[in-house]
């Protein structure tokens, strides 16, 4: 039962990735994904969000209108479409599914991708 981050790579500012969170061993479809970044010597932060109930989105000001959470459910994925990178976009990116159950909060964590935007 795990969370398995993808798509991390090197880019060049201005780029273009796309990250995936696929999960095995449950299904993604009751849990709300958040993605969540560490640039080196920072503390983690919260970027994106979707619901799992509605599929309402949510994003940090700082990616606003340059980054896409979507979900597949067939697919058992989210995904984080990332457009016009910033070097301050360099980070370890995670991603993170929490379910509520009555008082049972389950929740994941990803391993990580690492995303270098540098020319």
């Amino acid at each position: 039962v795990q969370l398995q981050a993808s798509g991390g790579g090197l880019v060049q500012p201005g780029g273009s990735l796309r990250l995936s969170c696929a999960a095995s061993g449950f299904t993604l479809d009751y849990y709300a994904i958040g993605w969540f970044r560490q640039a080196p010597g920072k503390e983690r932060e919260w970027v994106s969000f979707i619901s799992s109930s509605d599929g309402r989105t949510y994003y940090a000001d700082s990616v606003k209108g340059r980054f896409t959470i979507s979900r597949d459910n067939a697919r058992n994925t989210v995904y984080l479409q990332m457009n016009s990178l910033k070097p301050e976009d360099t980070a370890v990116y995670y991603c993170n599914g929490v379910m509520w159950v009555a008082t049972l909060r389950y929740e994941y964590w990803g391993q990580g991708t690492l995303v270098t935007v540098s020319s």
